[in-house]
Formats: C-alpha cells, sequence, structure tokens
C-alpha cells in the first residue's frame, strides 16, 4: 500500500547518518492520540546516561534470587556446577548480540521499545508486540515480587519467631500475604518517582548487592574451612546422549531469562549519551555478571553442604540457619535491594511505557506501573516457580519463543530493512509511512504469526509436569520446541525480509519499504 500522505516538510527529514537524532519543536501535534510525554523521544541534553550507569543497571539486575536460583534449577535437572555455569555464560553472551541491536536506536533517536515497534508493525499495530512485553512483565513482576516477598517473610520469621505458625489464608500464613503486600507496594513506590529515580537507585544498589553477595561467600566458606564437595560431584547426565536433550531446552530457557530486555531495552538506551556508553555498559554488565553470579551462587552451595550437610540453593534459607541477628538484618536489606533492583528495571518500565502506547491520551508511565503491578498479583507468581519443569521448560521457553519471534522482526527491520534510518516525526503521526494499512504492517503480522507458530506450536510436557500435551501441541513441530526462542528469532527474521524486499530507505522521502 502507498500512503497518501505528503512528503516529510524540510524540518523533519533525517540527517545524513546521524549520531543522535532529536524530534524538532513542532514537528508532533501535541493532540496527536499516538503521543503523551513519556513516548516522545527524550531531549538530547537528557540523554546522559554513561557506561557505568549501564553496567550499574545490568549489574544490580543480574544480582537478584532468580538469577541465584537459575544455576540450581539445572543441578536439579541433572547438571553438575560446571555444566550449569556453562550454559548460564553461553546463554548471556548469545542474547547479548539481540540486546545490543535493538538498544542502538535508544541512543540515537530516544525512543522507547513500543514507539521502536512503530518502524516495523505499524502505529497501531506496535500494540501487539507492547502487550505481549508487558503481559511477560506483568508475570515476572509477580514472581520477582512473590520470591521477595518470602524472603523477607522467612528472614523476619528467623528475626521475631511465630512467623511460620501464624493462621493460613489460601494455604499461605497470613503473614506471608503481608509481606508479598508490602514489597509489592515499596517496589510501585519507587518507579513511581520516575526513571532518574530508578537510574539513582541502580547506582548505589549494584555495589552493595555485590557486596551483600561476597559477605555470603566468604562467611560460608570460614564457618565450611573451605568449599565442599558439591565441586567434585558428576554430572548426573554426562556429556552424552542423555545431556544435550536437557542442555537444549535449558539454554533456550536461559536465554529466555533476559529476552524480555532485548526487547525493551531502548526504555533505558533511550538516555543514553551514545552508542559506545550502552556498548560498553551492557557488554561489561551483562554477560560477565551473571556468570559470575551462577558461579558465586554454586559456591557457596556447595559450602553449605559442608557445614549442614545438604546442598541449600536458596540464600534466603541459607542466611536463615544463623542467629546472629545483625547477619539477618543485613541479608534482609540485600534481599530488599536486590529484589527491587531487578523487578523495578526489568518488568516494571517496559509494561509502564507498553501501556502508554496502548492509549497514550489515558495511561501515562505511572498509571501503566499501577496496572503492571495488578497483573503481577492476578498472574499468581507462586504457582509459576513450583517446580524446575514448570519454571524452566514451560514458562520460559514459552515466553522465549514468543519474545524471540518479535525481536527477529524488530532486527530485520531497524538493522536489515532501514538500515538504522527512521523517520522520527512519522512515528507519532497517522497518515505517514509508518501507516501502512489503517495502522496495520501485514507484513511483520504475518512474520510473527509464523514465527510463533513454529516456535511454540511444539510445546510439550512430561505427563502431570506440564500444561501441554505429551506429544506437543502440534506434534509435528515438536522437534522444534526445544530451540524455540532461536527458532522464532531466525524464521520471523527471515521471513520479514523476504516479505518486506531489502530496499534503500532515502531519508527525508515517502518512498520505500516503509510506505508500501
Amino acid at each position: 500500500m502507498t500512503s497518501n500522505a505528503p512528503p516529510p516538510p524540510p524540518q523533519d527529514r533525517i540527517p545524513t547518518a546521524p549520531d543522535r537524532v532529536e524530534l524538532p519543536a513542532g514537528a508532533v501535534p501535541e493532540d496527536s492520540r499516538f503521543v503523551n510525554a513519556d513516548l516522545l523521544p527524550v531531549p538530547l541534553e537528557r540523554r546522559d546516561w554513561t557506561t557505568y550507569n549501564f553496567a550499574a543497571l545490568w549489574v544490580g539486575m543480574a544480582h537478584n534470587i532468580p538469577s541465584w536460583l537459575l544455576a540450581s534449577g539445572l543441578v536439579a535437572l541433572g547438571m553438575d556446577w560446571k555444566q550449569a555455569v556453562f550454559t548460564i555464560a553461553l546463554a548471556n553472551l548469545i542474547v547479548l548480540g539481540p540486546m545490543l541491536l535493538t538498544g542502538h536506536a535508544g541512543p540515537k533517536y530516544g525512543i522507547p521499545f513500543p514507539v521502536l515497534a512503530r518502524a516495523s508493525f505499524g502505529l497501531r499495530g506496535a500494540n501487539l508486540p507492547a502487550l505481549i512485553r508487558a503481559a511477560v512483565a506483568g508475570a515476572w513482576f509477580g514472581i520477582q515480587t512473590w520470591i521477595g516477598g518470602v524472603g523477607i517473610f522467612t528472614l523476619l520469621g528467623k528475626i521475631f519467631g511465630g512467623w511460620a505458625e501464624a493462621d493460613t489464608i489460601g494455604g499461605q500464613p497470613w503473614t506471608l500475604w503481608l509481606c508479598f503486600a508490602l514489597f509489592w507496594a515499596l517496589e510501585l513506590a519507587i518507579i513511581y518517582r520516575g526513571m532518574d529515580t530508578l537510574r539513582r537507585f541502580e547506582n548505589w544498589a549494584a555495589p552493595f548487592v555485590i557486596v551483600g553477595a561476597l559477605v555470603l561467600l566468604v562467611w560460608v566458606a570460614v564457618k565450611a574451612g573451605g568449599l565442599g564437595p558439591l565441586l567434585d560431584q558428576p554430572s548426573k547426565l554426562g556429556w552424552g546422549k542423555e545431556f544435550w536433550p536437557v542442555f537444549f531446552p535449558s539454554l533456550m530457557g536461559m536465554i529466555a531469562f533476559w529476552a524480555t530486555l532485548s526487547l525493551n531495552i531502548p526504555d533505558f538506551t533511550r538516555f543514553g549519551a551514545g552508542q559506545r556508553a550502552q556498548i560498553r555498559g551492557q557488554s561489561l554488565g551483562l554477560p560477565t555478571t551473571m556468570t559470575l553470579f551462577a558461579l558465586l551462587s554454586v559456591l557457596v552451595t556447595s559450602g553449605s553442604q559442608a557445614v549442614y550437610g545438604e546442598a541449600i540453593w536458596d540464600p534466603v534459607q541459607l542466611v536463615a540457619r544463623t542467629d546472629n541477628v545483625f547477619g539477618l538484618l543485613y541479608a534482609l536489606v540485600t534481599v530488599l535491594v536486590a529484589t527491587i533492583s531487578v523487578n523495578i528495571a526489568a518488568n516494571v518500565v517496559s509494561p509502564a511505557y507498553d501501556l502508554a502506547n496502548l492509549a497514550p491520551k489515558f495511561i501515562n508511565f505511572r498509571r501503566g506501573a499501577l496496572i503492571t503491578g495488578v497483573v503481577g498479583v492476578v498472574i499468581m507468581p507462586w504457582k509459576l516457580t513450583e517446580t524446575p519443569e514448570l519454571y524452566i521448560f514451560t514458562w520460559l521457553g514459552l515466553v522465549g519463543g514468543l519474545l524471540g519471534t518479535v525481536a527477529g522482526i524488530l532486527i530485520a527491520d531497524y538493522w536489515i530493512v532501514r538500515r538504522t534510518v527512521l523517520d522520527l516525526a512519522d512515528l507519532y503521526r497517522p497518515g505517514g509511512r509508518y501507516w501502512y494499512t489503517n495502522g496495520w504492517n501485514r507484513r511483520a503480522v504475518a512474520a510473527f504469526a509464523v514465527g510463533g507458530v513454529l516456535a511454540i506450536g511444539g510445546s510439550h510436557s512430561e505427563p502431570g509436569k506440564g500444561p501441554f500435551p505429551a506429544d506437543g501441541l502440534i506434534p509435528f513441530l515438536k522437534p522444534l520446541a526445544d530451540y524455540g526462542w532461536a527458532v522464532g528469532l531466525v524464521s520471523s527474521l527471515v521471513l520479514y525480509v523476504v516479505l518486506t524486499g531489502r530496499e534503500s530507505v532515502t531519508p527525508g522521502s515517502s518512498s520505500g519499504p516503509a510506505a508500501r
């Protein structure tokens, strides 16, 4: 379809290969239904996040209880510690690639993820990937909040006693529900103050959590007189035919752990001082931190086996074994800071923007954050974390397949079709080059549908261990299910390029694939 809109006026035209682009004053009508203050590009003077800010963001997000428990989930599935750490390290090196590719649009144009998605899906169609991302983030917010609430409940029960014996509501002590609710409210109170507050929080939270984790390692090592026998335990799977059927779905699950951020990382990089800051910051912060944190978790667990005669994978349960009140209080604060750090940054910022994109005139960033908080409760996160099979294979595998599909389309459109050239003003006004057919790009929707079916159509569960049929939702696609994220990303990327065509995008013109 060819757009009927006239060519953009001269002041909207994009300079050749600019490092950073700013929206000219008056280029977008303020009363446009696709605009609000949170979705407009960040002004150049506010794009000031440095390499340290991005590295601190990742350190703060990676150092949390679910990250700690990733290695334990893999060991529970039969891996030894070396296989678990290797799987996590490889997964984070892989996911760093799309993270940097989608993050490029942030410092250059100052736009969040749902606005970037308008270039490929259309001004209205962008709500499809945005709402998928928002739903996933809402569920993750609930999972992290529940785990944080359980941590607070456990440590306070150790300090004051009697909490676990309280009357139950819905199968859990009412004191646990209280900790969950208070933690939930604290998180939303912080994010309600905006992105600048988040940056300041992450800057000091990152080193605080690192110190807390190292203190835990030293404490266990001293009590153990060295690290225990866990490091010498052989893999139950070996490196043969029993290992690979567990390795590949586990690798996809570990990728899916941060596949959410590989989509909405522009929500953060839009504040970047330049490409170098976001590339260096993310490269220093993500793969190194996640790998070291996984290694730290197995070392501490190793020490716990030497001290207590059993491997205690949950750091909260481990700390609860001490009678030192100061140590318990320090651990309580560390759990609070670590969980808030990751949950706000990874699981509230994105859906707040995504929901704002759905109805810019009615939902702003703060209202979007509150809606996310409600979704995080309704999703019943205590059910999603009951078993490693349900958590890693079902939840993370399903999420990874869908988000990989969206990532493939974003990367194909921004890097291959448009070669990083966007018309900033047309991302906010109907009738322009990103309007397509009534606001929807049918090529992107088709690529998403096909890629999504290929990625998750073969989802299967062992009898009694998940919601899917043992033969898969679509049996002949079952062999692809273990590679859901990769299948979704590659298939949607290739199909989108084939459907759209590699045509040149002339800055400032109304021609090119966006207007077809």
